[in-house]
C-alpha cells in the first residue's frame, strides 16, 4: 500500500523511494513497512520541517540462527532534509511486547510510502492483544508532562497536546489499547468540546504557515485542556500488576517466525 498526501514536495518522496531501494541492496533486508513520523505524520508540520522517514525490516533467515547477530538498527546520516532510520523486526517485536509506544505509531502512522497492510494489521492485533494499556497511559502522560515542562512556545505547545489527546482518547476507549497517531484523528475520535476542537484547528494551521512560532503563549483554552487531561491521568502513574508475559513472547515469537517466512517467499 501507499499513503503520500498532495501536500508532500515530490522531489523529496521520490528521493525517499530511492533510499528506501538503496537501504535494501546495501543491507540486505527487505522492508515491510515505511512510513513518516514526526511532526509531518503528527498532523501539524511547519514549511521547514524535515521529513522523518522510518521503516520496519526483515533479515534472511540464517541472520537470524548466527551466534553473533548485528545491530538491530539501520541509520544513515542526518542532514537537513532527512531523519532515515529502521528497525529490525524481531527488535519491533520484542518491543512491542515490552508495551513500547513508539512501534505501535510507526504501525499507526497515516503517510505510508509502501508497506503491506497485512502485515501492519497482524502486528497491530497482536500489540492490541498483548500490550499494556497502563503503559501506553504512562507515555503519553510523562511526554505530555516533560513537553509543558519546556516554555511557553506554541511549537513545543504541540508537543504536549498531541499526547494529551491521546490521554483523551484512552478515556474515550476503555477497551482499546493503540491510539491513533496524528493528531487530527485523535481529535476527531476523541469528546473534546467544541471550543478545543476549534482551538486546535487554529493552532495547527498557524504552524503550516509559519517557520519560527517563537515563544507566543499557547491559547489559554488549550493550556486549560492540556492541564485537565494531566490531571484525569495521572491515574497512569500507579504502576500496575506486575504481568506474565510468558503467552505474549510465544505469540510474539510465532508472528516473527511468520513474518520472516513470509518475506522470505517475497524475495
Amino acid at each position: 500500500m501507499r499513503a503520500v498526501p498532495a501536500t508532500l514536495d515530490p522531489a523529496v518522496v521520490a528521493e525517499i523511494d530511492t533510499r528506501l531501494l538503496g537501504v535494501e541492496a546495501s543491507s540486505g533486508v527487505s522492508v515491510r513497512w515505511a512510513i513518516e513520523s514526526g511532526s509531518r505524520a503528527w498532523g501539524f508540520p511547519s514549511p521547514d520541517s524535515d521529513y522523518d522517514f522510518r521503516f520496519l525490516y526483515v533479515h534472511p533467515a540464517d541472520r537470524y540462527l548466527s551466534l553473533w547477530p548485528g545491530r538491530d538498527v539501520i541509520e544513515t546520516p542526518l542532514d537537513e532534509v532527512f531523519d532515515v532510520n529502521g528497525w529490525d523486526l524481531a527488535k519491533a517485536v520484542r518491543l512491542l511486547v515490552k508495551g513500547n509506544v513508539t512501534t505501535v505509531e510507526w504501525l499507526r502512522s497515516p503517510i505510508v510510502y509502501r508497506g503491506d497492510p497485512g502485515f501492519r494489521d497482524r502486528l497491530l492485533a497482536l500489540a492490541d492483544d498483548v500490550v499494556d494499556r497502563g503503559a501506553v497511559g504512562r507515555h503519553y502522560l510523562h511526554v505530555a508532562r516533560q513537553q509543558r515542562l519546556l516554555g511557553p512556545s506554541l511549537k513545543k505547545f504541540l508537543y504536549a497536546l498531541r499526547p494529551a489527546v491521546a490521554l483523551r482518547w484512552l478515556a474515550d476507549h476503555p477497551g482499546a489499547v493503540t491510539p491513533p497517531m496524528d493528531l487530527p484523528t485523535l481529535v476527531a475520535e476523541s469528546s473534546l468540546p467544541a471550543n478545543v476542537r476549534a482551538a486546535v484547528t487554529d493552532v495547527v494551521a498557524l504552524k503550516a504557515v509559519t517557520r519560527e512560532l517563537g515563544a507566543a503563549t499557547p491559547p489559554a483554552v488549550l493550556e486549560r485542556f492540556v492541564d485537565a487531561e494531566l490531571d484525569r491521568a495521572a491515574a497512569f502513574d500507579e504502576p500496575g500488576p506486575v504481568r506474565d508475559t510468558t503467552e505474549a513472547r510465544a505469540r510474539a515469537d510465532a508472528l516473527f517466525r511468520a513474518e520472516a517466512e513470509l518475506a522470505a517467499a517475497a524475495v
